[in-house]
């Protein structure tokens, strides 16, 4: 699985190498740096397509993609490029493994994928050292599912301020006005959670990424005169 290099979408948009390289340059960005982390990410995908057994069966998905393409049970995830690649395929599998490939390291942060292309042989047939995780699930009034490796937002589809009442398992309530909240695994405490917590004075210890509990952060909170 990869996500389309900022230079396939370049060249979708602009038509040309040559009108690609001109919006850059408008932007003080330069074409050859683009390419050559295109050119990095063809490098890891044709390393790790000569990876695979030739009697295996196999398929090639694009981020874009994703919601319209069905996993069996049997499958071998590899995911090659940002760490988001690996958030993003977890919610749509159950329990298959998936392989994280940083085709550019020192560029990625490197936390969902840890491997490099030279790594997959082995990883293909010794998953012994494979680490569960958990995800994070919101269940709406209507019966929908939403799931996330990471956390899920729960607010305002603009980020606008809105009111609510959390209930912990233990039955304690409060209102709240903010501008949404974040609900974080384990996972998610290296990403969005993080930042929050850097502008806590007081930030709650983060679960490790394979323990059954959430951490949550509310937004931008406001303070109300209504007593809780």
């Amino acid at each position: 699985m990869t996500r389309r290099s900022e230079l396939a979408e370049l060249l979708a948009r602009h038509g040309t190498r040559g009108a690609a390289a001109y919006f850059l340059r408008q932007r003080e960005r330069d074409l050859d740096e683009v390419t050559a982390r295109h050119e990095a990410l063809q490098a890891a995908l044709t390393q790790v397509s000569a990876a695979i057994p030739a009697d295996w069966r196999r398929g090639h998905v694009e981020r874009a993609d994703l919601p319209r393409f069905l996993f069996a049970p049997e499958d071998v995830v590899i995911a090659i490029g940002q760490d988001g690649l690996v958030a993003n395929v977890a919610k749509y599998l159950d329990g298959q493994p998936v392989i994280g490939v940083d085709p550019e390291p020192g560029r990625n942060a490197g936390v969902l994928v840890r491997h490099q292309a030279c790594d997959v042989p082995k990883l293909l047939h010794d998953t012994a050292g494979a680490q569960s995780r958990t995800m994070v699930m919101a269940r709406l009034d209507d019966g929908q599912e939403l799931y996330g490796l990471n956390e899920i937002y729960v607010g305002h589809a603009s980020h606008q301020s809105a009111r609510y009442q959390i209930t912990t398992p233990d039955g304690r309530r409060e209102r709240q006005s903010s501008s949404g909240v974040i609900a974080g695994t384990g996972t998610g405490a290296t990403g969005w959670c993080a930042s929050i917590a850097r502008e806590r004075a007081v930030a709650p210890a983060f679960p490790a990424p394979g323990e059954p509990i959430l951490c949550w952060f509310v937004r931008e909170a406001w303070p109300s005169p209504r007593p809780a």
